[in-house]
């Protein structure tokens, strides 16, 4: 299998470096097509998270070069060094491939330990590479078993219990300086998957009131309406920040939307009171100076680790069960991948065979209408089918003998199940010996 992974992510490459390789969403699949015609993959998917970019691809040719290939062009489509990127990359290959994309879609190399919503990041960039015209029968198999997989890990294992994202992460942190959410004004900056669980998990634990900032104020409302939540767009944020005692940023936007002297007029108006800011974007969505400003928090996604290592620790034993999983699904996948193999070989050997069917039969009907008895064709055509059939087996079956491949032999008589000789024997004498015992 001639499939492929090369990539970096959470516990591979510091954030700074994976801002600079991550796509947004309307550069996909340009992206995508670009790949797939410089670094000559037959097939090609793009997976683009906070926490990991990684490139799925088919080899043409050599696994190794192709992973070298695709290396190089993720590094020249970004401006990135090559070896800055090589020295935090990796790449798998193979079955090695196979599993890895098996563990990231069932959230097992996750920052969050067994966080759902990767499979779902993963769908849709199959999908989007589907619509990029990247994706053919090979790739799409792999993908079809991958998903099954994740499915039936999070149906076996309690692997997707307890929330546990990097959103429901991101509301733990907040409570380490509010112990009462219910007090707190949150501002929430975005409007995806992300940032809907993270209004979520806040709306759960009762926080007194939600500002949902977007750049499309129409998907802010339809967000906010969940939620019991306000809607406003992202340049009225300057407006309402000083009312934010939890800021949680989540957007694509390839610049920061708050920088130090926003924030540090916010806090003025605030009369220095507590902020905690978490930065859940990459790239980031606020400007890393922040930080140095007195009063506020500033977390970004490399800062939920803490949290993360407690959500491993708990989910350690289902992890466990997961993994069982994939390796049972690697071994069935290989199978498949062995039993299409055989498939050539049946549809060659089904082929000569009805040749030669149809060639007695054309025999028998002459035979017929030359007025020969029906019982004397039939026996004719059996007789003339059957040796047929059997004439190259049987002259491969003698060469064998002469040469003495016994192995050869044996797996003959296992594939058309022919009896062992002497073993009627045996049991005969078997039954002789019951009988003197008798």
């Amino acid at each position: 299998m001639n499939l492929l992974v090369i990539g970096i992510n959470h516990t591979s490459a510091p954030l700074a470096l994976r801002e600079r390789v991550a796509f947004v969403p309307e550069q996909m699949q340009s992206a995508l097509q670009d790949a797939a015609l410089a670094a000559g993959v037959g097939e090609v998917t793009i997976l683009s998270t906070c926490n990991r970019t990684e490139v799925y691809g088919l080899a043409e040719t050599g696994m190794d070069d192709g992973a070298e290939r695709l290396l190089e062009w993720l590094a020249n489509y970004h401006h990135v060094d090559h070896q800055q990127l090589a020295d935090h990359s990796y790449h798998y290959l193979g079955r090695d491939a196979l599993q890895h994309m098996m563990e990231v879609a069932a959230g097992l190399d996750s920052m969050v330990l067994g966080e759902p919503q990767i499979l779902g990041q993963m769908k849709s960039a199959f999908a989007v590479a589907q619509e990029a015209g990247t994706i053919s029968s090979a790739l799409h198999q792999v993908f079809s078993h991958v998903f099954s997989v994740a499915k039936k890990i999070r149906t076996d294992t309690a692997i997707g219990e307890n929330p546990v994202s990097v959103a429901y992460a991101a509301v733990s942190l907040t409570q380490h300086v509010f112990s009462d959410l219910r007090k707190c004004t949150a501002l929430l900056v975005g409007a995806g998957e992300t940032i809907e669980l993270v209004a979520k998990h806040l709306h759960e634990k009762g926080v007194r009131r939600i500002i949902i900032a977007n750049r499309t104020l129409q998907r802010a409302r339809d967000l906010a309406e969940q939620f019991n939540a306000e809607a406003v767009l992202l340049s009225d944020i300057p407006q309402c920040l000083a009312e934010a005692d939890v800021l949680v940023a989540s957007t694509a936007s390839q610049l920061p939307i708050l920088g130090k002297g926003a924030v540090e007029a916010a806090l003025k108006k605030r009369k220095h009171r507590p902020m905690v800011m978490v930065d859940i974007a990459v790239p980031r969505d606020i400007e890393p100076q922040v930080a140095e400003l007195r009063d506020v928090y500033l977390y970004s996604v490399d800062d939920l680790k803490g949290i993360v290592d407690e959500n491993k620790r708990a989910r350690q034993d289902e992890a466990r069960k997961a993994d069982k999983i994939i390796i049972e699904s690697l071994d069935e996948w290989q199978q498949h991948l062995r039993s299409r193999g055989a498939v050539d070989i049946v549809k060659e050997f089904r082929s000569q065979a009805e040749d030669l069917r149809d060639g007695e039969l054309e025999r028998a009907k002459r035979l017929l209408e030359r007025g020969e008895p029906a019982d004397v064709v039939l026996e004719k055509l059996a007789r003339g089918l059957t040796n047929k059939l059997l004439h190259t087996p049987t002259t491969q079956i003698k060469l064998a003998g002469a040469e003495g491949r016994n192995d050869m032999l044996a797996w003959v008589r296992d594939l058309y199940q022919l009896p062992v000789p002497g073993a009627a024997l045996d049991e005969g004498h078997a039954d002789d010996a019951s009988d003197q015992d008798l």
